[in-house]
């Protein structure tokens, strides 16, 4: 056989691995913030099913004690490898995280619960995007172009709509517990862009096991000493219960957290944060699997929801 030859099929060999390769590559990358963004509506859309049957055995307190418990848990032992090479700067900020953007909220969802359905839950969680953009451009100088604002807007609307539809139009409105919600949306907001903008060179791993092991031990002794677990516990059923807390902690904070700091380094705080509008999607396609009605209106709404989030996404040429 010529070897002139044999080279040649060698070399286009290489050529086309090279390019099927790199074609490959950019298209997991088109996508793969989709496929994210999918998986935490997922996650995030089940949770608030998950703190209904564990609050019928634990308190609110005992919830979110034992969500971020169980997260803690999981991610601690990935925490000594993590800790060199971290500035005093980075151990502020990472702890601002913790604090605010995972262990308050919790508590907060999670008391608000105890009043509120889950239905008004979601339409004040999907304010998040909008106090995202105002903490952003108001904080951070963000820059956004008007089709985000149309985004957010459509979006939102979509959110209240399905969550309005799912309910029969009447929602019980509590001033006082709903404004924990809110108060905990705006917390994820300052946490959006805390992650985004003065955590840039840390990687998403490293915030989230870092961020969670700061509170972990605090929030553990909180739990025995602080609240009535040790006689929750004891409850016919309790213990079985928990596995709803687990998979809180272990699926919706340690994994969920860690895929959605990810996504804010990939494409940023308002696409990220427009996971809240997905939510209420999982949360009536859930109610359907439950036995609950699905109605036609709700592929409207869905639409809806679904061209706000494009449109957030949307970069300006």
């Amino acid at each position: 056989m010529d070897l002139t030859f044999f080279f040649s099929l060698k070399k286009l060999y290489y050529i086309c691995k090279f390019k099927i390769r790199n074609k490959l590559k950019l298209y997991i990358d088109k996508y793969l913030q989709w496929i994210l963004l999918f998986s935490l509506a997922l996650i995030w859309g089940s949770s608030f099913f998950l703190m209904k049957r564990t609050l019928v055995f634990f308190s609110d307190i005992e919830l979110a004690a034992l969500r971020i418990s169980f997260a803690g848990v999981v991610l601690i032992p990935f925490a000594y490898s993590r800790l060199k090479n971290l500035s005093r700067k980075q151990w502020l900020w990472l702890a601002f995280v913790g604090i605010i953007g995972n262990t308050i909220p919790s508590f907060l969802f999670a008391k608000a619960q105890t009043v509120i359905d889950s239905s008004l839950a979601g339409i004040l969680n999907s304010t998040t995007p909008l106090f995202t953009l105002i903490v952003g451009l108001l904080v951070y100088k963000m820059k956004a172009n008007w089709i985000n604002f149309i985004g957010i807007i459509i979006g939102l609307f979509g959110a209240v709509m399905i969550m309005l539809a799912k309910n029969g139009g009447n929602i019980d409105f509590n001033l006082q517990y709903s404004a924990y919600v809110i108060l905990a949306t705006i917390f994820y907001a300052f946490n959006l862009n805390v992650v985004k903008n003065n955590l840039k060179e840390t990687d998403p791993l490293t915030i989230t096991v870092i961020s969670y092991s700061i509170v972990f031990v605090p929030v553990f002794i909180y739990l025995f000493a602080g609240t009535n677990f040790t006689n929750s516990i004891q409850q016919a059923g309790a213990v079985n219960a928990l596995i709803y807390p687990a998979i809180l902690g272990i699926l919706g904070s340690a994994i969920a957290i860690l895929i959605f700091n990810h996504l804010v380094k990939m494409v940023g705080v308002l696409f990220a944060a427009s996971v809240t509008y997905l939510i209420p999607v999982v949360a009536s396609v859930i109610g359907f699997i439950d036995g609950e009605i699905f109605k036609p209106i709700y592929l409207l709404w869905i639409g809806l929801i679904l061209i706000g989030v494009f449109l957030v996404n949307k970069k300006s040429k």
